[in-house]
């Protein structure tokens, strides 16, 4: 049967999707793959979430981690952080949960079709910018330059440790990594994930940076870019701040006038200078 994708109004109440494989991550993550109802696509852009539900325990938002070039199923990569979280850790294959979505505002790739491309990830921040990484990966002739560029706190926390190893043996990505607090077993670079800006050689003209991190990394990542004088509409960023309806109603991502959930999590920087003392 061929795959259709989710008709608007199915957006306000949960499809139950099947979970159909779990793959742990790190102490706190799991990546959970799931497939909607009778095969149909999730249609989502790179960059975008979707709302979980736990029936008896809740719904979030929860970012995609996968492309939507991988039709049939999606990808959660979920931290153990509550109650609702917590029992998603819980849960095993062949167990349903409800979805509904996509939502928000994700990366609009026809924009960046052409051009260099610079990922900054900072800790669970390389969940949802995943999802634009594999999309360029599988439509590699569309983008010049890709080059990865990743900070965690500690090595016990490093997310797709399958999916970097084929990042790091590719000749057609570039791959930074560093670390805050080295274990006794670290051998790769120590620093914050500023530090591994400075040495990139970038055409800025050309490059596009997309950069989703802890909120405490944006201003000192925008500083680093713009000492490489990156054009600040070369810059997009994702926010995810305090999501929770997604549908622009509860206001807890309400920054001003802006929500989140709908006019973002992904924003030109432009768009949003005026938001900056709020990042």
């Amino acid at each position: 049967m061929e795959a259709t994708t989710i008709q608007k109004q199915e957006l306000y109440y949960p499809l139950m999707s099947e979970i159909i494989q779990v793959d742990h991550l790190t102490r706190t993550e799991k990546r959970f793959i799931i497939s909607l109802p009778d095969g149909q696509s999730l249609g989502h852009k790179p960059g975008q979430f979707v709302e979980l539900s736990v029936f008896g325990f809740g719904e979030a938002p929860i970012s995609i981690s996968s492309s939507p070039t991988k039709t049939g199923q999606f990808d959660l990569t979920i931290r153990a952080t509550g109650r609702l979280t917590d029992k998603m850790h819980h849960l095993k294959t062949g167990n349903l949960v409800g979805i509904r979505g996509p939502f928000g505002n994700g990366f609009d790739v026809s924009l960046l079709k052409g051009k260099d491309m610079l990922f900054v990830c900072g800790g669970i921040g390389l969940a949802p910018l995943k999802s634009l990484i594999d999309y360029t990966l599988a439509r590699r002739s569309d983008f010049g330059r890709i080059i990865i560029v990743y900070g965690t706190k500690n090595p016990s926390e490093i997310l797709y440790p399958s999916e970097i190893k084929v990042w790091q043996e590719r000749p057609d990505v570039e791959f930074h990594m560093t670390v805050d607090r080295p274990d006794v077993n670290w051998e790769g670079k120590v620093g914050v994930i500023t530090t591994l800006i400075p040495p990139l050689d970038l055409v800025v003209e050309r490059t596009v940076a997309a950069v989703v991190g802890p909120p405490v990394m944006y201003k000192f990542v925008l500083m680093a870019l713009k000492a490489k004088r990156l054009p600040d509409e070369n810059i997009y960023m994702s926010l995810e701040r305090r999501m929770k309806c997604g549908v622009g109603k509860c206001g807890h991502c309400q920054i001003n006038h802006t929500y989140v959930c709908q006019d973002g999590p992904v924003f030109h920087y432009p768009d949003i200078k005026r938001l900056e003392e709020a990042i």
